[in-house]
């Protein structure tokens, strides 16, 4: 049996929309399904956008051409509309949980905009074959996630910009 590993993470963006269109674009499923889905042409996605309530996605994924099962569940623990939120959530991939992981997302006015601060702590339960890939590939797709959030923006009629 391997050991969990466990790490956090916090990414910081700037974006030039105000801190309640930010929050629309995590509170509403379809503004959501624009930034944050599984890949795939059957994907499943579900958000109950309150304290107790949570959100599921569920699809299948073949990203190196072997197709995965993938389901992320979450749970809502805090929500301090428009400018703190903090959810737990699971990852399960073919069957097997690989993370579950503690979010707070905070989002405060900054020159007409939003400073959105999004820290993970995760621990990591079972793993690829190859040694660091797991933590790497989570610490790397938060920056990314982030980026469809601001492209999500962006369309909706603002620019958005990192920092």
């Amino acid at each position: 049996m391997t050991a969990p590993v466990h790490g956090t993470v916090t990414v910081t963006r700037d974006l030039e929309d105000p801190p309640e269109r930010v929050w629309a674009a995590f509170a509403e499923l379809e503004l959501r399904d624009h930034w944050f889905a599984i890949p795939g042409g059957e994907a499943e996605h579900e958000l109950d956008f309150r304290i107790g309530g949570g959100e599921t996605a569920i699809g299948v994924f073949a990203p190196s051409g072997a197709a995965e099962a993938v389901e992320w569940r979450s749970r809502i623990f805090d929500l301090q509309e428009p400018h703190r939120l903090v959810f737990a959530y699971e990852l399960v991939v073919d069957g097997v949980r690989r993370t579950v992981s503690l979010v707070t997302v905070l989002l405060a006015p900054e020159g007409g905009g939003t400073r959105l601060d999004y820290t993970e702590q995760y621990t990591l339960l079972a793993f690829t074959e190859i040694e660091g890939q797991d933590e790497a590939h989570l610490r790397g797709s938060l920056p990314l996630l982030l980026n469809r959030l601001e492209a999500a923006l962006d369309v909706r009629g603002a620019p958005a910009r990192s920092r």
